[in-house]
């Protein structure tokens, strides 16, 4: 006897194939984001591009991922009309989720650190989103997945699916658009590009694309103090743990996140998280722009190796991120108040870059 059970709901796929359509449309209507260039001596042959992920709609690097979660969470049926969408996130993969979520008409909440800053949460609640906060990062995951039990809601589980939603074949991923965007630089393939790691997708997605299109650009990941993945990657032990948090916030994580894939990365640095805040507020004296920290972070790291070049008589290109706008973090990155709290002391770092921009030598 044939056992013949249908699930098939017309209502379900209507709501579906709109819920669908809506996501790839707004994609559809979102230009590229901007190759901006980092002020160097000419006569050094060495150009510093960063990849200004700020402009997208919810206004960080964030909104590409986001996107593709919906996306996969949606084609493999599982996000359900009326049922919420949880997130585990320390902020702007939450601000573009709650985005989205909005956009297709389902509930939202952002399970986070209370430590988040203000203008973050603000910009959830924004969107529709609703926060839930934690005393202890490393039990976000958990109390996600609790939630979407209770609820009967979706936990979306970026740090466990980020690499694998997003299409690093192509398909205007981030590395297609940068060396698309390169093509008509005097050097368009850059010697090495920056990222940092929150969930390790964006590494991910370069380092495959790169490998994919048979390139010779190396992958560099800089991770922040408070962070497992350098110290996961050196060692190759998958279960090192951190015990708190990361100051900067977005990146770094208390254990090695399922989406981060060493295997596929070049180079790791660890970055004191005073470099990076120096670092982020040089770039705002060289462009007039300010960014968040994790941006910071990936620069600190991309000018040592410019400063590498340099020593060794190298040309070439290199590559890294302008995450999110540092209107987010005024009261932290840009505050002397918050770095005097935090016993961060940037004046060394600020001069290691100012030598660097001034004589080509790297004191750090």
């Amino acid at each position: 006897m044939t056992l013949d059970v249908d699930r098939s709901d017309s209502a379900y796929r209507r709501w579906l194939k709109e819920a669908v359509r809506k996501v790839q449309a707004d994609a559809n209507r979102s230009a590229d984001t901007h190759l901006l260039r980092f002020p160097l001596p000419e006569r050094w042959g060495i150009d510093l591009y960063l990849k200004d992920e700020s402009t997208h709609p919810t206004g960080s690097l964030k909104h590409r991922l986001a996107r593709s979660l919906f996306l996969y969470a949606l084609c493999n049926g599982w996000i359900r009309p009326d049922r919420p969408v949880i997130e585990a996130s320390s902020g702007s993969t939450a601000v573009s989720e709650a985005y989205f979520a909005k956009l297709i008409g389902v509930p939202f909440i952002a399970v986070m650190p209370r430590t988040t800053s203000p203008e973050k949460i603000r910009l959830i609640q924004f969107h529709g989103g609703q926060c839930h906060f934690v005393d202890d990062s490393r039990k976000m995951y958990e109390e996600s997945a609790r939630l979407a039990t209770d609820t009967g809601g979706h936990y979306m589980d970026q740090f466990t699916y980020a690499e694998r939603a997003t299409d690093w074949r192509g398909n205007n991923n981030i590395a297609e658009s940068i060396f698309r965007q390169l093509e008509l630089e005097r050097f368009p393939e850059p010697a090495w590009i920056v990222a940092t790691a929150g969930t390790g997708g964006t590494s991910a997605t370069l380092a495959r694309y790169v490998h994919y299109t048979q390139r010779d650009t190396r992958i560099c990941v800089a991770d922040p103090e408070n962070s497992c993945f350098f110290e996961g990657w050196t060692t190759g032990d998958p279960d090192v743990t951190c015990d708190c948090g990361s100051r900067i916030e977005g990146i770094g994580r208390p254990r090695m996140e399922p989406s981060f894939v060493p295997g596929a990365v070049d180079r790791m640095m660890k970055v004191p998280d005073a470099a990076s805040v120096a670092a982020v507020r040089a770039l705002e004296g060289a462009i007039g722009r300010k960014a968040g920290g994790s941006t910071g972070t990936g620069l600190w790291s991309a000018l040592k190796i410019v400063a590498e070049m340099v020593a060794e008589g190298r040309q070439g290109s290199v590559v890294t991120l302008l995450c999110d706008p540092g209107d987010r973090y005024l009261d932290k990155y840009y505050s002397d108040t918050w770095l005097a709290e935090q016993g961060l002391h940037i004046g060394p770092y600020s001069a290691a870059i100012d030598s660097l921009l001034a004589t080509g030598v790297w004191t750090d």
